[in-house]
């Protein structure tokens, strides 16, 4: 590793799989030691994760992994209820035959509450599905669209699918989703979709004011 483009990819990927969490202190040189670089690439790095909004100064603390208020949790999930209802409908009217048979495929092999208490592998393979829905949408710039939110999720902190009773209530939110594609109902499809989202919203407040 020795370019700032190295720098950012791996600390982004950290940040992005939760090994550095929302509000951890990001040190110039620990990271630039632990990556055999010097300090300017690093410092490059981080400049670039501030301008993702991954990354914020904060007096007296320096670079910590930002974190997102109860507001900017729900500005998030507008916006995300929005892109994610598109891509259904995209999915409905664009997605082969294959593609829908890779859905039901990522479906089938979800883990059930009693294998996955956490929800760590629940939360790894429903970003793989909603990936699989917005690829299937086959729109380039509602992908592009899509980056931005993807890596402010990160942000959020444990997964809800970590909270009793969410995994399968989110399992059979995906299977309307994935039904109303395989049926080509674009406007099933997207109001299946928004509503999955809502209910993800509605666990996150959950999550964040502990009700």
């Amino acid at each position: 590793m020795t370019t700032a483009a190295d720098a950012y990819d791996a600390i982004r990927a950290r940040i992005l799989s939760g090994a550095i969490a929302p509000g951890d202190r990001l040190r110039e040189t620990a990271l630039a030691d632990e990556m055999g670089l010097s300090r300017t690439p690093v410092r490059e790095a981080m400049r670039r994760l501030e301008q993702d909004g991954l990354v914020e100064h904060v007096p007296h603390r320096g670079a910590i992994v930002r974190t997102l208020d109860p507001q900017q949790v729900t500005e998030l999930y507008l916006i995300r209820e929005v892109l994610e209802g598109t891509a259904a409908r995209l999915a409905a009217q664009q997605a082969s035959a294959a593609e829908v048979e890779a859905l039901r495929a990522l479906l089938a092999t979800q883990p059930g509450e009693a294998e996955d208490a956490g929800g760590v592998e629940a939360s790894r393979r429903n970003a793989v599905f909603h990936r699989a829905i917005r690829d299937a949408a086959h729109n380039r710039f509602l992908l592009r669209a899509m980056e931005g939110v993807t890596a402010s999720l990160a942000l959020l902190g444990p997964t809800t699918l970590g909270m009793p009773g969410r995994i399968p209530e989110a399992a059979a939110e995906h299977a309307a989703i994935l039904e109303a594609i395989a049926g080509r109902d674009g406007d099933a499809a997207e109001a299946a979709a928004r509503a999955h989202i809502r209910s993800a919203h509605r666990a996150r407040l959950r999550l964040i004011y502990g009700t």
